[in-house]
């Protein structure tokens, strides 16, 4: 969505935060707009740094639009998508997909010999965000031969690692629940 949707949604944030945390719009790294349950309004997803000094990961606040458009807070995930910003080619973003899903990138293209990517496409089923789908690519920069790929349907269980059918047991996993070993497993990368 283009900035000028997104900026009218993200004023409105103090007045659908939770009361327990409101966010501070300076920690907001990435946002998103869709129509996440298929009701005609649109909504809103938000990756949100933690607060200074703390040592968890990025978290996931999920918006749902009410009768009246007001956005609600669905599910807030703190501790949720790996991301550094002090460094380029680490910043983890979230996107809004055509079939009404979301897709969440988390990456390391900077730092050390190990580059990554990876990906979980994220979908609003049984009034729940569940992890429908899980990408994740990887390589050696020193040696080219060493490199993963797995793209999993994490519903059905069905899936490719390095160019080869993989298959273990669907799930409807809840995106609070979601661990990256979880993924990490299924497509036999531990």
């Amino acid at each position: 969505m283009t900035a000028r949707l997104i900026l009218p949604l993200l004023l409105l944030l103090p007045a659908v935060a939770s009361a327990a945390e409101a966010i501070d719009p300076a920690r907001i790294v990435s946002a998103a707009t869709g129509d996440w349950n298929k009701d005609g309004s649109p909504d809103l997803a938000l990756i949100v740094r933690p607060a200074e000094g703390s040592d968890e990961d990025n978290g996931v606040y999920l918006y749902l639009a009410g009768d009246d458009g007001a956005l609600t807070l669905k599910s807030a995930i703190a501790n949720k998508v790996w991301g550094q910003f002090a460094l380029a080619g680490q910043a983890p973003s979230i996107a809004a997909l055509p079939s009404g899903s979301l897709l969440i990138t988390s990456h390391n293209d900077a730092v050390g010999r190990d580059r990554w990517e990876q990906k979980l496409t994220v979908a609003y089923r049984n009034f729940e965000f569940v992890v429908a789908g899980y990408t994740y690519a990887s390589y050696d920069t020193l040696d080219p031969d060493n490199t993963s790929q797995c793209d999993l349907n994490v519903l059905t269980g069905k899936g490719k690692t390095n160019d080869r059918p993989v298959a273990t047991k669907g799930e409807l996993v809840l995106l609070k629940d979601w661990s990256d070993d979880r993924g990490q497993k299924a497509c036999g990368l531990q």
